[in-house]
């Protein structure tokens, strides 16, 4: 993976994992180009957790790991969404490692 990934034809740091290097220069298109680099075509499904991520990270600080993030899912988008089931389907590589690369935040904590 590069260090850099390209988005209308701006260029975005990434650290060694494709993680964003900074939170602050994210933009929806991101989530798109790391979405296709993983051969996932992203549904309303998908921007609804990678938005909620967003807002909870701007509430906390935080990137959460997968068994809180099923749990804040299910509080806001209701238990058929906040089930680790629903959360692979869309996320193949891990709900809480893949929706935070992205989402444009840094790795959850716990996750390797």
């Amino acid at each position: 993976m590069s260090d850099t990934i390209e988005v209308d034809g701006k260029q975005y740091a990434v650290d060694e994992e494709g993680y964003l290097a900074n939170l602050n220069e994210w933009v929806p298109g991101i989530a798109g180009v790391m979405a296709k680099q993983d051969n996932l075509e992203l549904t309303d499904e998908h921007w609804d957790i990678i938005n909620f991520l967003r807002e909870y990270y701007e509430e906390y600080q935080i990137a959460p790991a997968v068994r809180v993030l099923t749990k804040a899912v299910g509080k806001k988008l209701g238990k058929e969404k906040g089930n680790s089931k629903y959360l692979y389907s869309l996320f193949p590589y891990g709900p809480a490692k893949q929706a935070c690369r992205f989402a444009g935040l840094p790795k959850p904590t716990g996750c390797v």
